[in-house]
């Protein structure tokens, strides 16, 4: 099992009282992700919640602590654009195994605390903010989400979308109508451009603060005024969309209808792919790693063929100029790896398709900063953001996978995770 050399701190009770402190980092480089640039030797000035300066030979006498990170590289936190933290399967079993069975099993308190875990797990990988887009059981990250905002525990930024708005039987295929909607603990039927808006809205109702539709879950999936509908009702709230699908004739209407991002994309065409770029639409790809699939129970050759697609696409994504916001998908709960870790094992399929470390950088901090529409509080260490800041010990412009080895992380103004020099 895992052991950790870090310090955790998981409530934050005396921070809802306690007037604000000032922190000042001292940084050996700090990294701007959008303009794949480095200043050496700058001083960050936190107080409360957010940066409030930045520069060289900063006045730190008036400093509640200084850090010293002058042997590191400083970036903003890292984002995952689709995570489902409440949603775990052990090794080796898939969706091909009626995994519904699972969700049957679980409440709904379980599932939050299971999510409350992986969560913190993101968090001290380098993940300040995420996407959870669904799987949640009875609204269980809203749950999680409120906790952390009021300040019982210390986590990432949360957008989730409660449950899935889907055409008749969720994700689900083949049950006997005995068994009645079972998957409605977990989605949401919506058939017509009017039930897609009930939707939107009962999910808002209940918490959500960005929505998530399936496009193509049968051979009868959403037409272009179905999508439009969804996507119309989201930006009357103010929020965001992701739609999940894969490819085909599906994927054309969900493009016509001009969401934030289509999710997975694995079969999307070049000129498909041409018209996302022209739209704006973000990809977010959840490109899984080979031994990914294999966890999930596909044999070796199937693995290596489901790999292979994903590379490809990722590949032509990125040739032909999609935005591209970084998504993993993970669902598999492995007894000897946390959540986070096995996020960034995203970041090899990343480089096997060729992508350069500031695009992947852009990926996983500029990019969903923009899709989530929070550029403007979060994704720079920038004065005026809120100081989510990591720290790692090479350049990650250089080589990405300095990412795997975060020794620092900040939180709104608060140090969630050192590790010893």
């Amino acid at each position: 099992m895992r052991t950790f050399s870090t310090t955790i701190i998981f409530t934050a009770f005396f921070c809802l009282t306690a007037s604000a402190q000032t922190i000042a980092i001292q940084a050996g480089h700090v990294v701007d992700p959008a303009t794949g640039s480095v200043i050496a030797n700058q001083t960050i000035i936190v107080t409360g919640k957010k940066i409030t300066a930045i520069g060289a030979d900063l006045d730190t006498s008036g400093a509640d602590q200084v850090i010293d990170l002058s042997d590191s590289w400083v970036l903003p936190g890292l984002m995952d654009a689709h995570v489902h933290m409440t949603f775990g399967l052990p090794p080796h079993d898939n969706t091909g195994s009626d995994w519904e069975m699972y969700f049957l099993k679980e409440s709904s308190a379980y599932r939050a605390l299971r999510g409350l875990k992986q969560s913190i797990e993101a968090l001290e990988s380098g993940f300040t903010t995420i996407k959870d887009i669904g799987n949640d059981a009875n609204y269980a990250m809203v749950d999680v989400r409120e906790a952390i905002e009021f300040g019982y525990f210390v986590g990432p930024t949360i957008l989730n979308s409660g449950k899935i708005i889907s055409a008749f039987g969720g994700q689900s295929k083949g049950f006997s109508p005995e068994q009645g909607p079972f998957w409605q603990y977990e989605y949401i039927d919506a058939d017509t451009p009017d039930e897609i808006r009930k939707a939107v809205r009962q999910n808002i109702y209940y918490g959500a603060n960005t929505i998530k539709l399936v496009a193509d879950n049968s051979i009868v999936h959403y037409n272009e005024e179905e999508i439009r509908a969804a996507v119309e009702e989201t930006h009357r709230a103010g929020l965001t969309i992701s739609i999940h699908v894969y490819g085909g004739p599906a994927a054309d209407n969900v493009i016509a209808g001009d969401p934030e991002s289509i999710e997975h994309g694995f079969a999307l065409t070049d000129p498909q792919l041409t018209r996302m770029k022209e739209k704006g639409i973000f990809l977010v790809g959840t490109d899984f790693p080979e031994e990914h699939f294999r966890m999930m129970g596909m044999s070796d050759e199937a693995a290596k063929n489901e790999y292979d697609l994903v590379v490809d696409r990722l590949a032509r994504a990125h040739k032909i100029g999609v935005n591209m916001a970084f998504g993993t998908d993970v669902i598999i709960d492995h007894p000897d790896r946390t959540r986070g870790d096995m996020m960034l094992d995203y970041l090899d399929v990343w480089r096997a398709a060729g992508i350069p470390s500031p695009d992947i950088l852009k990926a996983l901090t500029t990019h969903p900063a923009e899709l989530m529409a929070i550029e403007d509080e979060r994704g720079a260490v920038k004065e005026g953001q809120y100081a989510d800041v990591i720290a790692v010990r090479a350049n990650p412009l250089e080589d990405i996978d300095a990412l795997k080895g975060v020794h620092f992380v900040m939180k709104d103004g608060q140090v969630v995770k050192t590790t010893d020099l």
